[in-house]
């Protein structure tokens, strides 16, 4: 037989042996993308298997690996609440069950917001509402003393917070597990004595046994810039409320916050709180990472500030940098804009969406903040799924299900209206969901980020909701991957793809 005759003859014959290999795979088309079902599914069951022992090793691991680049760079650790020693997933019986709770919370979470912005826009300051600051309240406060013993509160079902790190607090520094959280302005952390207190991992922070910690007077401007406050012997007090229930207050002081083995960051003004429900279940309090003045960014004056969202069941780590910038040619950025009416929030020049690699017809007025501060979209870490203004959910919804008829559909789970039964499936193809910002740039998202397991069965849900609210938010599931970074001197927020 010629040697050309047998070529070809080996070439017939490993195309047929080998094809069944390719086609058991999905490889992507254009505009499309692969979502790795088995993966997503090994996570859920991962999650669910992490117990209070592993808990402690990562505990161990946060306290030696968090560090610091240099004197003017501070960084942190990051972490999935999920993974937090009394509020990790192995709480719950099954992975349904803590998808549930994530979406409660959820739903607390963006009560809140959308009633702060509502009475923002509507000229109602916080301190005209009923205050929380009673007369009792002020006498435990102000003495500082006494024997004080009330029930502990558990906020497995209120409150939001869904990354934490940890600091030290005071001096010497005691370690504290803190919900890091752009939509609040004002740091705060659980005191002894406590009248009213959550569960927590970490022991209540004494502020007696602080070197540094300085309580504030009542007419200093650290104390003038709260929303709330009230005033007892001198000494400023603060109130927090979330919207949703939830609340903290306490005294507003200043004390030194220590990042790993960096010096001490000192006279950083937050509330120790003696009063505190419905918050944050294992976490000491919250670090304050919005646009106001009181947040932690604004106080130590940090021209810039980034974060990169591991995967929620994922119990690896992130970090969350202050001061550093980098240029990186695959960064899509987007201009960052301030509601005149609140200060808190971090808004994006959202333009649009697109399906499959086409934009959607949505008018952009759909992401558009007016004069009067009503609508636009902000950038939220402690909201998990994203939302949208009905009509454009509606037109993505019906864009990306388009692209997916011949997956089985599964009934709908809490507030997600769109699922799949993939539980036959290893691996998928589905079209491509992308963000889209001024100048035509475009921020795909992961096939992760937008598809998502709401049991360990393979039932999958596209991870948008619509709302009846004018603004828009993106969550963190749509980050989960991508590092984050608000440029505060230039007024841009950049969005980098793959840096965890």
């Amino acid at each position: 037989m010629p040697e050309s005759s047998s070529r070809l003859l080996l070439l017939i014959f490993l195309s047929t042996a080998l094809f069944p290999l390719y086609a058991s795979r999905v490889l992507p088309r254009r505009n499309t993308v692969v979502l790795d079902v088995a993966a997503s599914v090994q996570r859920t069951a991962a999650v669910m298997a992490f117990d209070s022992q592993r808990t402690h090793a990562l505990d161990q691991t946060m306290k030696e690996s968090t560090v610091v680049a240099n004197s003017s760079n501070l960084s942190l650790k990051l972490h999935s609440r999920d993974f937090l020693p009394l509020a990790f997933a192995g709480g719950h019986k099954d992975y349904r069950s803590l998808t549930l709770a994530r979406i409660r919370r959820d739903s607390a979470r963006i009560k809140s917001i959308y009633a702060r912005i509502s009475l923002a826009v509507h000229g109602i300051k916080r301190s005209d509402l009923k205050p929380l600051i009673t007369d009792d309240m002020l006498e435990t406060t102000a003495s500082g003393g006494g024997e004080v013993s009330g029930p502990v509160v558990s906020g497995t079902g209120q409150g939001s917070g869904e990354y934490f790190s940890q600091l030290g607090i005071g001096q010497p520094p005691r370690p504290a597990y803190l919900v890091v959280d752009t939509g609040s302005d004002v740091t705060w952390i659980q005191c002894q004595p406590c009248s009213d207190c959550y569960q927590q991992t970490d022991p209540v922070f004494d502020p007696a046994a602080s070197s540094t910690y300085a309580p504030l007077s009542c007419d200093s401007q650290l104390c003038q810039s709260l929303d709330v406050s009230a005033c007892r012997n001198s000494s400023c007090l603060y109130q927090v409320s979330y919207g949703d229930g939830s609340f903290t207050v306490g005294e507003f002081a200043t004390d030194s916050l220590t990042f790993g083995s960096s010096p001490p960051v000192p006279s950083i003004a937050l509330g120790c709180g003696h009063d505190n429900e419905g918050l944050f279940v294992g976490a000491s309090g919250l670090l304050g990472l919005g646009g106001g003045a009181l947040s932690f960014p604004s106080q130590i004056r940090s021209p810039s500030f980034s974060y990169c969202l591991v995967n929620r069941d994922s119990s690896s780590s992130s970090t969350l940098d202050f001061g550093a910038k980098s240029a990186d040619p695959t960064t899509v950025t987007a201009p960052l804009l301030r509601n005149s009416k609140v200060d808190t929030f971090y808004y994006v020049g959202l333009t649009g969406l697109s399906v499959g690699g086409e934009a959607l017809s949505i008018p952009s007025s759909a992401f558009a903040m007016d004069e009067a501060g009503t609508g636009g979209v902000i950038v939220d870490s402690g909201t998990a799924v994203t939302r949208l203004q009905r009509d454009a959910y509606t037109a993505l919804r019906e864009a990306f299900t388009k692209g997916m008829t011949d997956l089985p559909a599964a009934e709908g789970v809490a507030l997600f209206d769109t699922c799949y039964d993939l539980s036959s499936r290893t691996s998928v193809e589905v079209p491509t969901v992308a963000l889209r910002f001024e100048g035509g740039k475009e921020l795909k998202l992961p096939a992760t980020n937008y598809l998502i397991p709401v049991d360990s069965v393979g039932t999958f849900c596209f991870a948008f909701a619509p709302t009846s609210s004018p603004l828009s938010i993106i969550g963190n599931v749509q980050q989960q991957g991508t590092r984050v970074a608000f440029d505060l001197d230039n007024s841009v927020v950049g969005f980098t793809p793959n840096k965890c």
